[in-house]
């Protein structure tokens, strides 16, 4: 007997399959529990998916194409337009003291194209193996044959002259590490026993004088006490820094009936001048005595410009002069503490005092420069001073007895250092200089690299052109033995020649060669201890500049081309070594100083009973600024033709240094020659468009 069929549990199981069919086709992404059953026959859905996704991926591929394309084609017209801009730059027309270098630039070229084919040369043997098994002459093949000449030429005929002009440069090298550890002696002794020049009298300053109510001093004081002093402001087209340098020496604590102050314009731009003829006549309202003077015929540069205000029938009744650069501003006591050194010391020709700069943190190039200068002025500056009574002129922030330069001669035209110059001429009339370590005079230094290479210039072609004129003045003069001795050999040739000479051929010549020859070899001791324990010991000066040890040593050997260059130019006198280019100037200091200026000339003016414009104030001034900056030029970053050959030249050397797995070698010509490729692409310094 057949059991009933269970209607309710046949619609119960319908109803569970449909709802289970809707979950399906609802959400695809599921595959839980879920059941595919194919038909037997063909299903023609798959064909055509499958040709869908083909077209699809088609035009994906397509679209990539496309953006590849469009990617390429940007890169293309990007690399095109740097190569076009690169070019422009590189051959752009420089300014003299660039251009003749080009004779130092075609050998440098020469000498990557060599080092490029020798590079080339020795991949090929190393991957042949042949540095471990040295083919012979007799070999057959011909590459084989010309690596085995290549290996006897190297090792009978270049590598032998190439040590022993490495060795001539090491000994150089050392003699100048020796000199150098003297000065540093020197210097530690004068701290140790706190030995300083003395004055035989102080003049009362305006903060330790008494004064009444109205700010009057209510000392007697003697004019006559106070000896005459003409104070002069050499500048040329100083757009940005006229204005504090003249404030700050009219602000001078001296007594205005005994002092003059000459603004020495050979500006050639119309609107400059009027500028500073507005500054000195705001000045001479307040009762300063200063003139303004205009050469029609601007030869000789500075040396030129100071020899012309000399001139002046005024300045026989004046005993000293005190010089200051555009940027230079000297604080209100300035003449009260280097003029008293004078009295009792009929002898004493110079008094030099430091530089201090406004600017030393404002980039890394600064803070580079703020290194060498603080050697310069802590160390070679005072321990000469000391121990010889002379060193060279700064050019400013100095005072001069007028007698000393009459009877020297007075300012040549003749070398571009026309203080190094009238420096070594009062040496040998026996004049004797002393130097302030104490007293400070706040100026700028160049932000940019161009400015910095153009003022290095100057500085390194000078002294020896000076060198050319003078030998034979030294060696006739009078002096001692000793005195010319030092001028000679340690003045001029150890410090002016034999630095940039070796610091050059030693590490950008001698060892990227000998990377090539490696016959010929140098020492790791030069190449990294020496020149590190150097680097510590310029740095003392600097204590908070110990950070920065690395990239100085790195910045000081890629300044070498451009010192080199310039020894070599004035050495031999070719045309750049007596062209004479203003170091600009940003005046990054003009917007603060110009209200302190105001401030502190307001006790001055009302003790002096100094008549003031009302109409003129430091808001004028920051106004004048503004517009001034704003319709200066837009400068551009430059490319540097040497130290990118150089640059290239040392990277290559160090790529194969690294197929002999030379340490120190490898990782010291890397870095410099990346220090010279940042160099070269004016990375460093002011950023500028």
């Amino acid at each position: 007997m057949s059991r009933a069929q269970n209607h309710e549990f046949q619609e119960w199981w319908n109803k569970q399959r449909q709802t289970n069919h809707d979950l399906l086709l609802s959400d695809e992404s599921s595959h839980l529990l879920a059941v595919d059953i194919h038909s037997p026959g063909p299903d023609l859905t798959v064909g055509k998916d499958r040709s869908r996704s083909a077209r699809q991926l088609s035009w994906v591929y397509l679209l990539k194409f496309q953006q590849f394309a469009a990617s390429l084609s940007s890169v293309t017209s990007s690399f095109l337009v740097l190569l076009r801009t690169a070019n422009r730059r590189v051959t752009s027309p420089d300014s003299p003291a660039d251009s003749s270098s080009s004779r130092l630039y075609r050998v440098i070229k020469a000498f990557l194209i060599v080092v490029l084919l020798l590079l080339c040369f020795e991949l090929v043997a190393y991957f042949k193996g042949w540095h471990f098994s040295p083919p012979s002459v007799r070999s057959a093949e011909l590459t084989e044959l010309l690596y085995a000449n290549w290996l006897h030429v190297r090792v009978n005929y270049l590598a032998p002259p190439l040590q022993s002009f490495a060795n001539l440069c090491i000994v150089l090298f050392l003699i100048q590490s020796v000199d150098r550890i003297a000065l540093l002696l020197g210097c530690f002794w004068i701290k140790f026993r706190r030995v300083k020049p003395k004055a035989v009298m102080e003049y009362p300053t305006t903060s330790s004088s008494n004064q009444d109510e109205e700010g009057n001093s209510t000392e007697d004081v003697n004019v006559e006490d106070y000896p005459m002093v003409l104070l002069q402001i050499p500048m040329c087209n100083e757009r940005e820094v006229y204005h504090q340098s003249i404030a700050a020496v009219c602000i001078q604590d001296w007594p205005k009936e005994r002092m003059l102050v000459q603004v020495l314009d050979d500006s050639d731009d119309i609107e400059v001048q009027q500028l500073i003829k507005a500054e000195v006549s705001k000045w001479q309202q307040r009762g300063v005595p200063i003139l303004y003077r205009h050469r029609l015929i601007r030869t000789g540069y500075k040396a030129g410009n100071l020899k012309s205000a000399m001139s002046c029938d005024y300045v026989k009744n004046y005993e000293f002069v005190a010089i200051f650069d555009a940027d230079f501003q000297p604080g209100p006591e300035f003449l009260k503490k280097t003029v008293p050194y004078f009295k009792g010391n009929d002898d004493l020709g110079l008094v030099q005092t430091r530089w201090s700069f406004v600017n030393k943190d404002e980039n890394l190039l600064t803070r580079l420069q703020n290194i060498n200068l603080s050697f310069h002025f802590e160390v070679e500056q005072q321990v000469n001073g000391v121990f010889i009574n002379f060193f060279g002129f700064n050019g400013t922030a100095g005072v001069w007895r007028i007698k000393a330069l009459e009877e020297c001669g007075g300012w040549l035209e003749r070398t571009t250092v026309e203080d190094m110059d009238v420096a070594v001429r009062a040496h040998l009339c026996g004049w004797k200089f002393i130097y302030l370590n104490d007293v400070k005079c706040l100026c700028e230094l160049p932000e940019s690299y161009g400015a910095y290479k153009k003022q290095q210039h100057r500085w390194h072609s000078g002294p020896m052109q000076l060198f050319r004129v003078c030998f034979f003045d030294i060696l006739r003069s009078k002096v001692s033995l000793t005195k010319k001795a030092n001028l000679i050999f340690l003045f001029f040739l150890l410090r002016k020649l034999i630095l940039p000479f070796y610091s050059f051929t030693l590490f950008c010549i001698i060892l990227p060669l000998t990377m090539f020859l490696p016959e010929a070899q140098l020492p790791a001791w030069v190449v990294c201890y020496v020149p590190g324990i150097m680097s510590v010991l310029n740095i003392l000066p600097a204590p908070r500049s110990f950070p920065f040890i690395v990239p100085y040593l790195l910045f000081e050997n890629t300044m070498s081309v451009t010192k080199f260059n310039a020894m070599i130019s004035g050495l031999f006198q070719f045309g750049s070594s007596y062209e004479w280019i203003v170091t600009k100037k940003l005046g990054r200091s003009s917007e603060t100083d110009l209200i302190a200026f105001e401030r502190e000339s307001e006790p001055l003016v009302q003790t002096t009973g100094l008549q003031r414009s009302a109409s003129e104030s430091g808001l004028d001034e920051l106004t004048k600024l503004e517009t001034s900056k704003k319709t200066g030029k837009r400068r551009r970053n430059r490319l540097y033709r040497k130290e990118l050959v150089i640059a290239f030249v040392l990277l290559t050397a160090s790529a194969r240094s690294l197929l002999s797995a030379q340490g120190i070698h490898f990782y010291f010509l890397l870095f410099q020659g990346i220090t010279f490729l940042v160099v070269g692409l004016d990375l460093i310094g002011e950023q500028v468009s």
